[in-house]
């Protein structure tokens, strides 16, 4: 029978530490600062979640706890949201500028050998095309663009009234 009862306070700390720089490391924010997420840097905070549940639960977990059965690559996710977040690799299409990126290809093959370009790619399930592009301008750029018109206009209005009278 398993029975687990809550961590204590310094063992909560231990997780909440743990799985901030887990956060940390396969952020959004590496890209923007340039950093290239490898499958070594995905491991490596795996590996440390790993330790602090072990740290925090050295008797292990049972076989049926979902964070066993993660790190154990084991999880059944049908019929559950997270399942649609999961995209298989054998039913998905990489597209970057309205181009299927082939797998046996290289990206140099389709942007050059120019190590500072930067591309922004989407995941698309194979059969449903090319992903729906970008607006050029966001909602709020629209609004300075449409503002900005206005107000100009108005100047053109005076100044027109002035040299009419």
């Amino acid at each position: 029978m398993w029975i687990y009862t809550a961590p204590n306070d310094k063992m909560k700390e231990v997780l909440r530490k743990t799985v901030s720089e887990a956060r940390a490391a396969v952020s959004k924010k590496q890209a923007e600062a340039n950093v290239c997420m490898t499958e070594e840097i995905i491991q490596e905070a795996l590996m440390k979640l790993k330790g602090a549940v072990t740290i925090v639960y050295p008797m292990d977990l049972p076989p049926f706890d979902p964070i066993r059965l993660e790190f154990e690559g084991k999880e059944d996710l049908s019929g559950t949201q997270a399942s649609l977040e999961v995209l298989d690799d054998e039913t998905t299409q990489l597209w970057w500028a309205g181009k299927e990126l082939l797998k046996g290809k290289q990206l140099l093959d389709y942007v050059g050998k120019n190590e500072k370009t930067k591309i922004v790619a989407k995941i698309q399930q194979k059969g449903k095309g090319a992903p729906s592009r970008e607006p050029v301008f966001s909602e709020e750029q629209k609004k300075q663009m449409m503002l900005e018109a206005y107000k100009r206009q108005e100047e053109l209005k005076v100044s027109q009234l002035l040299t009419v009278c």
